[in-house]
């Protein structure tokens, strides 16, 4: 379980005691009670995220945690068909959508297929090869 992320306050008055006061990470971490690594992680995370000291006018915390911690979107689990593309190639002779499959699978992998669930039928499972 990761740790909790200090406050905002305490990541203000580090990046403070950095950029104003230029004290080294080791008496930041003494005087704010946190340790050399937490104060190194914020110092460049800040640093990474291109915030600088003085913070620009108008920024409150609730701006500096938005830039300092983006919102994450989970990434897709699937690559979505260019379904329009589809369509048009389903329109060609020959073209099935098996084939289009084929060559779906080929270019991304197999990143899930599709497997029905057996349990509503009657019988043992064994009997479905499961």
């Amino acid at each position: 379980m990761p740790a909790a992320r200090i406050s905002m306050r305490q990541i203000i008055e580090v990046l403070r005691l950095k950029y104003e006061a230029g004290l080294s990470h080791e008496r930041i971490a003494r005087a704010c009670g946190l340790s050399k690594g937490v104060v190194g992680k914020y110092v460049s995370l800040a640093t990474a995220q291109g915030i600088t000291w003085p913070l620009p006018e108008g920024t409150d915390e609730v701006r500096l945690e938005a830039q300092l911690f983006p919102a994450k979107t989970p990434p897709s689990r699937f690559a979505e068909p260019d379904y329009f593309q589809v369509h048009q190639e389903l329109k060609t002779k020959g073209v099935t959508l098996q084939l289009l499959w084929a060559e779906y699978v080929e270019r991304h992998g197999v990143l899930g297929i599709f497997r029905p669930k057996t349990t509503k039928c009657s019988g043992s499972p064994a009997i479905y090869g499961l």
